[in-house]
């Protein structure tokens, strides 16, 4: 894995209290440094896939569903009402085409 050099300029009082912190935490600045980068890269990440998510939502599926799951249930399992396992997802896949 290759790494970059990256100069970054702190205001001392900044600096000091990160080196507080990573010594508190017992970890090196750099790697104090990564581990809050790849946090907010991260973060990020999430917030793009959950506006991906809204942006391609069908409110009325969403209102239907939550609609039917409000009714409960009450029905017992019937027969061949199982959880779906991979061979079961397979079987269908297959049969689908």
């Amino acid at each position: 894995m290759r790494s970059g050099h990256v100069v970054l300029r702190l205001p001392p009082e900044l600096l000091a209290e990160l080196r507080s912190v990573a010594a508190r935490e017992g970890v090196a600045v750099d790697r104090w440094i990564d581990v809050a980068i790849a946090e907010k890269l991260a973060q990020l990440r999430s917030r793009q896939w959950f506006a991906d998510r809204i942006a391609g939502a069908d409110p009325e599926a969403g209102e239907r569903l939550i609609r039917d799951l409000s009714r409960g249930g009450g029905e017992k399992p019937k027969q061949g009402d199982a959880p779906a396992t991979r061979a079961t997802r397979a079987k269908a896949a297959s049969s689908a085409k």
